[in-house]
């Protein structure tokens, strides 16, 4: 819906957060005028995929250093402060924020209204004021969309203004640099400045919920994607970057719930999102079939190179950067849920990409052992994966999602001790990662086993197999599965040399405890008893 230049409209922008004195003010475009303004604007191109792509300029990634939260009475002694959550000021918030509105006034502007969470019960309404086309549209690929009478009635609870042209200037404003990204929960507000980076956008609203859920609500905030089966059975995933989270929760027998963030409330997981957020380099249809056909006419490609002469994009092209990217609606993906919801998860997936070559192809947690793992954030970066790394090197983020957590990380672990006290759920941890020896010398998981493995366990074909247990670790891990060589299962058996194994399993371990040291002192006593034990 197009309501260019309402004066009603205009004014709750200056009534709300103070934006008066603007240009034209453009609300609720359609993707299609949100394209044609990127591409009369020259900040795009049309593909011949259909895709509108464009360039973010200098920052291409999220910026942890830059990003702040305002420390005031209501986050004082509420937020996890430190690297992740670095404070600001009430004050330098308000001078940065006036400044931020005078560079914007005579400019036009896009406002989109939207918002997060499908569960009604947990519904925040967005208002998001963009100085840029494809920032706006990124927001209504992003974001749910509400009908046509709801935004008639349109009230928001909170606003994101995204100028990446606007800069600080850190001795005026307390900035680092000249970009940022805020939050104000008192307020009920983000700025993002000085960077097109639109993984800005997504994610203030991700640590926003990761806070308001939990802390007010009760309910479990989770860096994850979802499925559900046919017979309604809900099952989530965790994993950092190269777990297979993505690849393995595309299931053609289970429909998609989301992608990357959802909520657990008392009786539904649901998605805080209406689309995805996908990499792309070396993206293939073979590969990745869903993420490749999503991107047509609606999708928004980032920073890709295209084949020379051509519309068409080359996703092995990482010249701009490594970290390509396409967003579109969550309609694009067939066999999704509608409305993006599910029940409580039966199954719950932690993925690791293990490349020690330590850890079990599938093992089963008990609670305390989902605590202890889900805080702890477990996978491991091998060579070629980042400037610097020639061999694994482990990579610890705390419930899967460090970089966006305003709590304590013992906080997101009690709340899923709760929901696990008492129940049938499973919990599983998943090593993707390497078998019958470390990276260079043991060889990766296939996938197809993968697969197996945790068909298996949605299907309930584990629940009365053998289980045997892994030393150090004290991970139960099925003696037989379904569809998979039963001498992988146990990953000490893999390796030729025992004593080997030994050592590495103790080196991951004393790791796993190095690590945990940092939460401790806010950590119970049934979470903690869940470390590996670590042999003299």
């Amino acid at each position: 819906m197009n309501e260019f230049g309402k004066k009603g409209k205009n004014a709750d922008l200056n009534a709300s957060i103070g934006l008066d004195n603007l240009g034209n003010v453009f609300w609720n475009l359609t993707p299609a005028e949100l394209v044609e303004d990127t591409i009369i604007n020259g900040q795009g191109i049309l593909t011949d995929t259909g895709a509108i792509a464009i360039e973010t300029g200098e920052f291409t990634g999220r910026s942890p250093k830059d990003r702040f939260v305002v420390c005031d009475e209501k986050t004082e002694n509420s937020v996890w402060w430190g690297d992740i959550n670095i404070k600001f000021s009430p004050e330098k918030f308000e001078s940065l924020y006036q400044r931020m509105k005078a560079y914007l006034m005579e400019k036009d502007v896009y406002v989109r209204d939207a918002y997060a969470c499908a569960d009604d019960n947990y519904r925040l309404n967005l208002r998001v004021v963009t100085e840029f086309p494809w920032s706006n549209m990124f927001a209504y690929n992003m974001f749910l969309r509400p009908n046509d009478q709801e935004i008639e009635n349109f009230a928001a609870d909170w606003h994101i203004v995204c100028a990446p042209g606007f800069k600080a200037d850190p001795e005026i404003d307390g900035t680092r640099q000249h970009n940022f990204a805020i939050l104000n929960f008192t307020r009920k507000m983000i700025i993002i400045g000085g960077t097109g980076y639109t993984g800005e956008i997504k994610k203030g609203i991700f640590s926003v919920l990761n806070y308001i859920l939990p802390h007010e609500k009760n309910t479990l905030s989770m860096h994850c994607s979802a499925n559900i089966g046919e017979g309604g059975d809900t099952a989530v995933f965790f994993g950092l970057s190269g777990t297979g989270k993505t690849t393995l929760s595309s299931d053609p027998n289970r429909h998609l719930i989301g992608d990357d963030e959802h909520g657990w409330s008392e009786n539904t997981v649901f998605n805080f999102e209406g689309g995805c957020y996908a990499k792309t380099i070396d993206l293939s249809e073979e590969k990745e079939p869903q993420i490749f056909n999503a991107v047509k006419f609606g999708a928004i490609l980032e920073n890709i190179g295209f084949q020379e002469g051509t519309s068409t994009p080359d996703y092995t092209d990482g010249t701009i950067t490594e970290n390509t990217r396409v967003s579109y609606p969550i309609n694009h993906i067939d066999n999704v849920a509608v409305p993006s919801i599910g029940g409580a998860p039966k199954n719950i997936f932690f993925l690791t990409a293990d490349a020690f070559g330590v850890l079990p192809p599938i093992s089963k947690l008990t609670k305390e052992q989902a605590m202890y793992h889900f805080m702890s954030g477990y996978t491991a970066k091998v060579a070629g994966t980042e400037m610097g790394i020639t061999e694994p090197k482990t990579t610890f983020s705390a419930c899967f999602g460090a970089a966006f957590l305003p709590l304590h990380p013992a906080k997101y672990a009690q709340l899923l001790g709760e929901k696990l006290d008492g129940t049938d759920i499973n919990v599983w941890l998943v090593n993707t990662g390497w078998s019958g020896g470390a990276y260079g010398v043991g060889s990766r998981m296939k996938l197809s086993y993968t697969r197996a493995m945790i068909t298996a366990a949605l299907t309930g074909k584990l629940d009365n197999v053998e289980y045997q247990k892994l030393p150090v670790f004290d991970l139960e891990m099925p003696a037989s599965c379904e569809g998979v060589p039963s001498e992988i299962l146990n990953p000490r058996e893999t390796w030729a040399d025992k004593t080997a194994y030994d050592e590495a399993a103790n080196n991951l371990a004393s790791q796993f405890v190095k690590n945990f040291e940092q939460f401790a002192a806010e950590t119970s006593e049934e979470i903690l008893s869940a470390a590996p034990k670590v042999m003299a």
